[in-house]
């Protein structure tokens, strides 16, 4: 099982920026995915995550209205739109998947991805 995460880099405050997370090694129908982040210094945080379906959609405050997770399940793969990015918003990004339905909590998640690179300048 793996988790790929990708399409981080580096943009000015105020930018966009979209991750991608592929899936592979099983299906994963009925997995929920989750984006967790992890700023220098600071502890792993939720920072969005969807149902398989969809019909769910959760977000941390931080990026509410900001940020959007969406998925195309036919190629198990999820995105994070992230929208009006601030300096604040750097940080290690990981997907992250689970069975059943979607957490904010990461102790719940089974399979990590490695991580990529967001860094947000001012």
């Amino acid at each position: 099982v793996q988790l790929q995460a990708s399409g981080g880099g580096l943009v000015q405050a105020g930018g966009s920026l979209r991750l991608s997370c592929v899936a592979s090694g099983r299906t994963f129908s009925g997995y929920a995915m989750g984006w967790f982040r992890q700023a220098p210094g600071k502890e792993r945080e939720f920072v969005a995550a969807r149902s398989w379906s969809a019909d769910r959609t959760y977000y941390a405050g931080s990026v509410q209205g900001r940020f959007t997770i969406s998925g195309d399940n036919a190629k198990n793969t999820v995105y994070l739109q992230m929208n009006s990015l601030k300096p604040e918003d750097t940080a290690v990004y990981y997907c992250a998947a689970r069975a059943g339905g979607p957490s904010t909590d990461q102790e719940r998640y089974d399979f990590w991805g490695q991580g990529t690179q967001v860094t947000v300048s001012s």
